[in-house]
């Protein structure tokens, strides 16, 4: 009897056997025998999906052609409704419904959700639907303060999620974090910039 995994999600057995090819079979299998990929949202990936304002969405159609769209929002848009359940407003884009197709007749879904400030990624595998007449969903994933209109919300069934390793991760900042950086550089600027006209009048 075959035993399976969490991460059999991902490792097909063309995977593992590329895996054997190249050496790195007997660390996963290690990985593996400790119970795979983690299938329950963990205290440390909400606090992570809370900070991201986008992510990366793939989806396939019926007869398997991949397509990855970028989503984004307001810092949080991504809410975690349980430990096994993620949901997010669809807002209004260039509609081309490429997603929304594709999960109308195929509803395996990952995510790709990266920090770029400090190097991490984190890989979420699930099923995913779309919700169109829950009027109390679609609110509550709104941001009354985000201008952009909801035309649905999305929710996905976590089936697995790895944290990778952040290896050629460009490290990048946004406007945020780089005001956040400057402050105290800026303050001390002031100060010094003051204690100095204080000596030139003194």
């Amino acid at each position: 009897m075959t035993t399976s995994y969490s991460s059999d999600i991902a490792f097909s057995p063309a995977v593992k056997a590329i895996q054997a090819q190249k050496g790195s079979r007997e660390g996963y299998a290690r990985m593996e025998e400790k119970g795979g990929w983690r299938t329950a949202i963990s205290a440390d990936l909400v606090a992570f999906i809370a900070e991201r304002d986008s992510f990366y969405m793939a989806t396939a159609s019926a007869m398997g052609q991949p397509s990855m769209q970028h989503r984004g929002g307001p810092k949080g848009f991504l809410r975690v409704q349980d430990e096994h359940t993620l949901a997010f407003a669809d807002f209004t884009g260039n509609r081309q419904y490429i997603s929304v197709g594709n999960l109308s007749e195929n509803d395996r879904v990952a995510l790709f959700l990266i920090d770029y400030a400090n190097r991490r990624r984190i890989k979420i595998w699930g099923r995913a639907r779309v919700v169109l007449d829950d009027g109390d969903l679609l609110q509550q994933l709104a941001d009354p303060e985000y201008q952009a209109t909801v035309e649905a919300a999305i929710v996905i069934t976590v089936e697995a999620w790895d944290t990778n390793c952040p290896k050629h991760i460009t490290q990048r900042y946004t406007d945020d974090q780089i005001v956040d950086q400057v402050a105290p550089l800026q303050a001390r600027i002031a100060e010094l910039e003051a204690e100095l006209a204080a000596l030139r009048s003194a």
